[in-house]
């Protein structure tokens, strides 16, 4: 059984709810991460839904904060890879599809595994700052697309 993107997508909004929260309850300011290039897409299948781009992004989010939150000892670090496994079930429904998704969470895991080292203050910032963005993409997707 198949999970449609109004489900996954409500899914992944409840999921970032609590990081969101968290997030705004100890942000700090901090020095700001380089800024990255932005990754380039593959080209969607032709059958791709009109969502693609959007859920690509919410999943270099999830890969990037799997691993600041792994990084920085959060509780809640291994749950972003299980988010992604449920996101990849739900959504991958043929296996190029799955390798996008795969391939953008790698991309954004490996984005912030080169430039921070060890848990400091912008590795917090920078996890608040996805977290917030990956809540606001995950709710815009969910009242756009789920239903």
């Amino acid at each position: 059984m198949r999970i449609g993107l109004r489900h996954s997508a409500l899914l992944v909004a409840l999921l970032l709810l609590p990081m969101a929260a968290a997030a705004q309850q100890r942000s700090q300011p901090a020095a700001k991460p380089p800024a990255a290039k932005p990754a380039e897409q593959p080209a969607p299948e032709p059958t791709a839904p009109p969502y693609e781009p959007q859920l690509l992004q919410l999943s270099e989010i999830m890969g990037s904060l799997a691993y600041l939150r792994t990084l920085c000892g959060g509780r809640e670090a291994q749950d972003w890879r299980a988010r992604m496994s449920a996101l990849i079930e739900a959504e991958g429904r043929t296996p190029q599809r799955r390798d996008r998704l795969t391939s953008a969470f790698n991309r954004g895991f490996k984005a912030y595994s080169l430039t921070h080292r060890s848990c400091t203050e912008a590795s917090q910032e920078a996890s608040s700052r996805l977290a917030a963005e990956g809540e606001v993409l995950s709710r815009a997707l969910a009242g756009r697309y789920g239903g």
